[in-house]
């Protein structure tokens, strides 16, 4: 993946997020070095055309809040998974409908259909430190994530390009 669509967190959901990988850090388990967020699409690449056309249709989007409730773990990642509702498919089919057809290799696990909404809590774990880290967060209480902007990050570069800005909206 070179480039992903992130919807990051607002202050207390980003503060909460960062306890979280802190109690984790106390488990010696490495927390990602990136923005707490969820991730709404990846491709190899998101042309500037395509992120415009991004720009105005989010303009026209009410972004619902997310929760992060449940604790999950798959191929070597621990998460925080959102609980999904019809209004949040919303907005992720409405940026699908954007990005069909512009974007060079589009990863699959982000299409609509595959989507799991999710915030990496740790990366390439082997089970020992998934167990570990099952019980160093067990049990974690649900966080209200209200988006504070959607960027599209180069994931080589940390570069990003913010598409919406949405803090002082609520």
């Amino acid at each position: 993946m070179a480039q992903a669509l992130e919807f990051h967190f607002d202050g207390d959901a980003d503060a909460a997020v960062r306890g979280l990988w802190r109690r984790l850090a106390d488990s010696d388990i490495p927390s990602p070095a990136t923005t707490p967020h969820v991730t709404f699409a990846a491709a190899g690449t998101i042309p500037a055309a395509t992120r415009g056309a991004l720009r105005d249709d989010l303009r026209l989007l009410s972004i619902p809040s997310l929760w992060l409730s449940i604790l999950t773990a798959s191929d070597g990642e621990l998460a925080l998974t959102a609980v999904v509702d019809t209004e949040l498919l919303a907005v992720h089919s409405a940026v699908h409908d954007v990005l069909a057809k512009r974007v060079k290799q589009p990863v699959a696990r982000y299409l609509p259909g595959s989507w799991m909404p999710h915030c990496v809590l740790a990366r390439d774990l082997e089970p020992d430190l998934m167990t570990a880290g099952f019980t160093a967060l067990y049990p974690v209480g649900s966080i209200k994530a209200r988006i504070s902007e959607i960027v599209v990050v180069d994931t080589h570069t940390g570069e990003t390009d913010v598409l919406r800005v949405l803090e002082d909206e609520s």
